[in-house]
Order: structure tokens, then C-alpha cells, then sequence
């Protein structure tokens, strides 16, 4: 890559809104030089209009959700047509945790389940590459993959172990974002039950199995490989510690679902007598290297623990809300020494704009006060803290000397954003922009979203469009 230079008509250094800033992009992908005060864009410069950002990072993904975007919608509306969602109608199974609502997170998990049954390598390369430009378009510049999808349906094994891995890697580097690949160990489908027939290919039989299978993967310079937890009831208690310490070993990434749903508390403290989080906690998973995804239904005993250990935590606002999770103790967390990042998970839209507004929406709505995070706050949680839960470091979600060059350009001009002065910039794309304002994506200076065409996947809806059709043959 050659070296290349920006002109930011305003951008965000230091904590605050600076004007004719001149980023420079070495052709290592770092910043070399940030010039604040320069009016004229030097030649052969690209210009940046809008406010621009450090690139964000969207910590909480499972790229073949993607496919189920307003398929569970129109599947439930169908079914209480039927009168299938009536009250009295018959309850599906959870596994291992007795019965669930007809239309509720554990329905919509069935649908989800038929979509992982048909991906293959080649298929799941075709809609993740898809997916992730899709995030690229949302100015997203570094993607957590929580990944699961390791074999064959049943189970079976491919030739290459990691080829469902691989092709996600292979697909964030076509469409120009980088990846932490958090695998994933997930052995059970509940407290002492064994995999049911679709969670076979999620499987690798025990945690020792896993550990040996993902050391085979390999970090880049697009890649950090991390591992995750899926939950307590998917990773029995006496293999936990053989997760935690795989990724303790090489100072990894480790994420987990924790306390998603209260079913899972209650089985929980059915089969332990004790908490999730206590679980986590005595087995060793808890620590800053690790984040809790969701984090919904905690004890304050639960959010303590979090705190003092200074475990992250990942909120994914929009899946929430969607699945009807529940608002979790965002503002609490962060109070006990939690660090703050943001999800799209199951993409019921890809807007890490929209998740930080919504993490401070929902807590007004939860406590009805206002003024929980300001704007800088939320772009913290959005950049700097989650590129750290994603083992970036110091590296990236900062526009200074030595960071990688990774940048998000937001219009000022949008229906939606023009109006307030542009020193007000940090708070217009926080509180007003959606991904749809998101102009420019600059991805270790290499510009690939420009002007809000994506450089290296042509036609990215067509190729959505595509994917998703031929995976679910309609």
C-alpha cells in the first residue's frame, strides 16, 4: 500500500471537534501525521467532508443472522394469523430448559437454527463478505465475529476444521474491514444435556477438542484470533477453565453471552446455586481481557463482580430490543468499572450509531432521567473501548500518530444532521446520524467506502440480495 493523505473538513482529536485536519496515512496503514488548522487540502490529498471519526468497531457479530432480517417478523405475524400464538397454543421445547412463549427469543431461535443447517464454507464466504460491506457502508472498520458455525451439518468434519472460520476471514478481507475471530467453544445445549441435532456441527465434543482446533488458526494483519464462551449452558462448568486458559495463554480476546435470558439464570441456579456471572467467576473467565455480551438480568452482586474485575461489557441495543430481551444495567456496569463496547449481533440493522443513541435512550426510558453518556462517552464505547475488547489495543479508535488508519467519515448536511454548528459534530452523529450518513470508510488508509459507494464489493444490496436468496431458496 502506498502512503496516502486526507483533509478532514472537521474530525475528532483529543476528545473534541477540530477543523481542516490534514491525516496523514503511511503506507504501514498508520497515521503518521495529524494537522489540525490547515484550510487548503494539500495536493494530491483526498478530502473528507463531514465529521471524521475513528473507524468503529462493532464487537458483537454472527454475520448469518444477517439472512433472518425480517424473516422471524413476518414468520410470527403469519403464525398468530393462524392463531398459532394464541394463548394456549402449543409451546416449543427450549432445550434443556423447559418451555418458551410461542413468539419469543427461543422461537426466533428455531428460524435461526434452519438458516445455520444450510451454510457450507462457500456460501457462508458469499454472505459474510456481503454482510461485512454492508458494515464497511456503516462505517464500521473492525467487525468481532462470534463464531460457532465450525462443522458440517450432523456434525460431520470438513477436510480443513476451520474452513467455516476461514471463510470469514477470507470474507472480511475482501470486503476491507479487519476481523477478530471469536471462536467459539460450544458443547451442550443446556446444563448436562448433550448438543441437539442442530447444535452438532456447533461442537467440537470438549473443550480440549476446541483448543486444539483453534490454535491452528492464525492472526494477520487484518486478524486477531480470540476466543468465547458461548454461554453457561452451552460449555459445561468443569470446562471452562480450559477455555479461559487458552486464551489467558496468549493474552486473547475472550467474550461470553451472559445472562441473556432469565431462563438461563434460573437453570442456572438450578443446577450451581449460583449466578452465571459467580459461575464465570469461579472458573476463572472473568478479568479485563474478557467481555460479557448482553449482560441483561445480573444480580448487584453480578455487577460488582463485573466491575471489580474490570470486565468488559458488550450492549447490543438494537438485538435487545428486537428479541424483547430486556435493557440491561448499562449505566451501573460502567459505574462499577466495567469499559462499555457495542453490538449489532444479530443485525436487525447494522448501525453502530444507532446502538450507542440507543444505550442512552433506553436508559432514559429505564430510569426516566436523561444524561446517562454524553456523546464523547458513546463514541468511546463505539471506538476506543471496543477495539480493546477486540485485542486492538492502543492501536486503533484513536485519530493520533501511530494509530492504524482507520477512519469514519459522517455528513453534516444529511436531512437529519444538518443545522447545529459543526462543533456540535460529536453530538449530531451520536444523537441525530444513522448509518445512511456514514460517507467515507477508511480501513489503514486505504479509502473503501467513498462517498458512500463501497471500492471493493460492487452492488453491495444486489449482493445481499443474492446470498441471502440462494441460502434460502426463495
Amino acid at each position: 500500500m502506498t502512503a496516502q493523505t486526507y483533509w478532514a473538513e472537521h474530525a475528532w482529536v483529543d476528545g473534541s471537534v477540530r477543523s481542516d485536519v490534514v491525516i496523514v496515512a503511511a503506507a504501514n496503514g498508520r497515521i503518521a501525521a495529524v494537522v489540525p488548522g490547515s484550510p487548503r487540502p494539500p495536493a494530491g490529498s483526498v478530502t473528507l467532508r463531514g465529521l471524521t471519526i475513528p473507524g468503529l468497531a462493532n464487537a458483537h457479530s454472527h454475520a448469518f443472522h444477517r439472512a433472518l432480517r425480517g424473516v422471524v417478523q413476518a414468520e410470527s405475524e403469519t403464525e398468530s394469523e393462524a392463531g398459532t400464538a394464541a394463548e394456549g397454543a402449543p409451546e416449543r421445547q427450549r432445550d434443556g430448559q423447559g418451555k418458551g412463549a410461542p413468539d419469543s427469543f427461543w422461537t426466533w431461535r428455531e428460524v435461526m437454527y434452519s438458516v445455520a443447517d444450510r451454510l457450507t464454507p462457500e456460501s457462508y464466504f458469499e454472505l459474510a463478505r456481503a454482510v461485512y460491506a454492508e458494515m464497511a457502508m456503516a462505517g464500521i472498520t473492525c467487525v468481532g465475529e462470534f463464531h460457532y458455525l465450525h462443522h458440517a451439518p450432523g456434525g460431520a468434519r470438513y477436510g480443513n476444521l476451520n474452513a467455516m472460520g476461514e471463510a470469514l476471514i477470507s470474507a472480511a478481507a475482501e470486503a476491507g474491514i479487519r476481523i477478530t475471530l471469536l471462536d467459539t467453544c460450544y458443547l451442550s445445549s443446556g446444563f448436562g444435556a448433550e448438543p441437539n441435532e442442530h447444535q452438532l456441527r456447533f461442537s467440537d465434543g470438549t473443550a480440549e477438542a476446541w483448543a486444539e482446533r483453534v490454535s491452528e488458526l492464525k492472526s494477520d494483519g487484518n486478524t486477531r484470533i480470540g476466543a468465547a464462551i458461548h454461554s453457561v449452558r452451552a460449555v459445561p462448568a468443569d470446562q471452562l477453565a480450559t477455555v479461559a486458559g487458552w486464551a489467558q495463554e496468549r493474552t486473547a480476546p475472550l467474550h461470553v453471552h451472559l445472562s441473556e435470558q432469565t431462563a438461563e439464570n434460573d437453570a442456572c441456579v438450578e443446577a450451581h446455586g449460583f449466578t452465571p456471572t459467580r459461575l464465570l467467576a469461579d472458573h476463572g473467565v472473568l478479568g479485563p481481557e474478557t467481555t460479557a455480551v448482553h449482560a441483561t438480568h445480573l444480580t448487584p452482586g453480578d455487577i460488582r463482580l463485573l466491575g471489580h474485575t474490570a470486565t468488559g461489557v458488550c450492549m447490543c441495543p438494537t438485538t435487545e430490543r428486537d428479541l424483547a430481551d430486556g435493557i440491561g444495567p448499562a449505566a451501573e456496569l460502567q459505574g462499577a468499572g466495567s469499559p462499555l463496547s457495542l453490538g449489532s449481533d444479530s443485525h436487525a440493522v447494522i448501525d453502530i450509531l444507532e446502538e450507542a443513541r440507543a444505550m442512552e435512550l433506553d436508559e432514559r426510558l429505564r430510569t426516566r432521567a436523561r444524561g446517562h453518556w454524553t456523546a464523547a462517552q458513546l463514541l468511546r464505547a463505539a471506538t476506543v473501548d471496543g477495539h480493546a475488547s477486540l485485542g486492538w489495543g492502543a492501536e486503533a479508535g484513536r485519530i493520533e500518530v501511530g494509530a492504524l488508519a482507520d477512519l469514519t467519515t459522517v455528513a453534516l448536511d444529511s436531512v437529519r444532521t444538518a443545522g447545529p454548528p459543526p462543533r456540535l459534530g460529536a453530538e449530531t452523529a451520536v444523537f441525530a446520524a444513522t448509518n445512511a450518513d456514514v460517507r467515507h470508510t477508511v480501513v489503514g488508509g486505504r479509502h473503501v467506502v467513498r462517498d458512500g459507494t463501497h471500492q471493493l464489493v460492487p452492488r453491495v444490496p444486489q449482493a445481499l440480495a443474492e446470498s441471502i436468496e440462494a441460502l434460502l431458496g426463495r
